[in-house]
């Protein structure tokens, strides 16, 4: 007996978040580089990239969902989305420069509509008690 696994790479279903992934890796190492002076990512920019990884994983919304900064759900806490609001500030307008693709497609998906929030199912309580 063989395990199937998806792989997070590969899927068709998952090709707008490993776009995704790889914008934010882009832009984290860009402003690592010219910040930290530092050919490999320093410590602490690293463990941004994978946290950042860990919440793209982990969205509610899939490939739907919209740009970070246009979602209606917050998974980032606090100290990390101020993190990366500034690595993202200086990274952005420089990507359009270094990474034209990555960083147009960046700017297209923040014009897709934001997905409603997934709601909670309600357990049908009908009138036949």
């Amino acid at each position: 007996m063989t395990d199937r696994f998806i792989e997070f790479t590969t899927d068709k279903q998952f090709i707008s978040r490993v776009r995704e992934l790889k914008t934010i890796e882009v832009m984290i190492h860009m402003y690592c580089a010219a910040h930290h002076e530092g050919a490999p990512p320093c410590a602490d920019c690293t463990q941004l990239f994978d946290y950042a990884q860990r919440r793209l994983q982990r969205c509610v919304f899939g490939d739907a969902k919209p740009n970070c900064a246009k979602c209606v759900l917050h998974s980032y806490t606090k100290d990390m989305r101020e993190k990366i609001r500034i690595v993202m500030r200086w990274a952005g307008p420089r990507m359009l420069l270094r990474h034209p693709v990555l960083g147009i497609r960046h700017l297209l998906t923040d014009r897709k509509p934001v997905p409603m929030l997934p709601g909670k199912q309600v357990p049908n309580t009908s009138a036949e008690e």
